[in-house]
């Protein structure tokens, strides 16, 4: 039996890796990370539509120039020729604050889509990463993206040619739906697709997850310990959206959006979905639940076959909502109440 050679007297320990996520990201013990940024090897299955399969033009813009962050901009090609305005979507992507990045081909695909089939105006955003930026780091980028775009309103021509700022919704999958919840309250509507939300009492769902599936509690919990303040618990606010010291839905009157939330039932969690949804409404607040049963789908299914039946639905879901709020919802990025 070998073992490894023991340090010589006042010689340190190399560092060595305490939390290894998925190959991508690896933390080691002296506090220095390791990022690996080529995701080639995700590609979602099924056909993914290509720049050419669908009218839709889009452009890389910077939105906060301190930090690098970049946004792509989505906008249908006929926009700007028929001088119909269009609801802007805001897109924060998946990857449990840790992983991915609005370049990745599915969440490409999921905003082409979303472009051409709603139609609307996409704003897919990236946004600082875990561990080298705790939360609430990506918080923080999701309110610079809507600071930026109210500098840009009548700035950017695709912005003031073909924008309807009294439709403006922010929407995000998984860690994006979490980001969603957390900046809602300035926006005037909300897409919720299986958002990641974490408390440290297991629920049925997340109990009877089988241990080896990858898209489940083990891997959420350890990209929660990467991307929670250090020694922050799943309970902390920003995990826990009724954890002790979270905003108190009831206190937030009438300034709560109309919210969306999407839920494949196979997600392990889902019962922590059913579970926003009831206290949302218990809370007054006009939400939708719109729960994909009996499909098979489990969490992230939209970027892991953007072009499948299920993503059909979710186009046409996602559609109706976002074009049947025209007459009550009222933009606060603008300015107006």
């Amino acid at each position: 039996m070998s073992s490894s050679p023991t340090p010589a007297a006042g010689t340190a320990a190399a560092p060595h890796v305490v939390e290894d996520c998925l190959g991508f990201v690896q933390l080691l013990s002296d506090g220095t990370v390791r990022r690996s940024t080529d995701y080639s090897m995700l590609r979602p299955t099924g056909r993914v539509p290509s720049d050419s399969d669908l009218p839709v033009q889009w452009k890389d813009v910077v939105y906060d120039d301190a930090h690098g962050l970049r946004l792509r901009m989505y906008r249908p090609t006929n926009a700007g020729a028929t001088k119909k305005k269009l609801p802007v979507l805001v897109y924060f992507h998946g990857g449990g604050f840790c992983l991915l990045s609005f370049e990745m081909t599915s969440f490409h695909a999921a905003a082409l889509r979303l472009a051409a089939e709603l139609p609307a105006l996409v704003l897919s955003a990236d946004y600082r990463l875990a561990p080298e930026h705790r939360l609430p780091a990506a918080l923080d980028d999701a309110e610079s993206v809507f600071s930026w775009l109210r500098a840009q309103a009548m700035a950017d021509p695709w912005l003031a040619g073909s924008a309807d700022f009294a439709r403006v919704f922010v929407t995000g999958h998984s860690a994006g739906g979490n980001i969603s919840h957390h900046v809602a309250v300035r926006l005037a509507g909300c897409v919720m697709l299986w958002p990641y939300f974490g408390g440290e009492e297991p629920t049925p769902s997340e109990a009877a997850c089988p241990a080896d599936q990858v898209m489940g509690p083990a891997l959420f919990d350890q990209m929660w310990r990467l991307a929670l303040p250090a020694g922050a618990t799943k309970d902390h606010p920003f995990a826990n959206p009724f954890a002790p010291g979270s905003v108190q839905l009831g206190d937030l009157g009438a300034a709560f959006p109309p919210v969306l939330v999407v839920d494949p039932d196979q997600d392990p969690l889902h019962d922590r979905v059913v579970d926003y949804v009831a206290r949302l409404k218990a809370a007054g607040k006009d939400v939708e639940l719109v729960v994909f049963a009996g499909q098979g789908q489990g969490h992230g299914f939209f970027a892991t076959e953007p072009c499948g039946e299920a993503a059909d639905e979710l186009i046409q879901v996602i559609r109706r909502f976002v074009h049947g709020r025209l007459s009550d919802c009222q933009s606060r990025v603008d300015g107006s109440n």
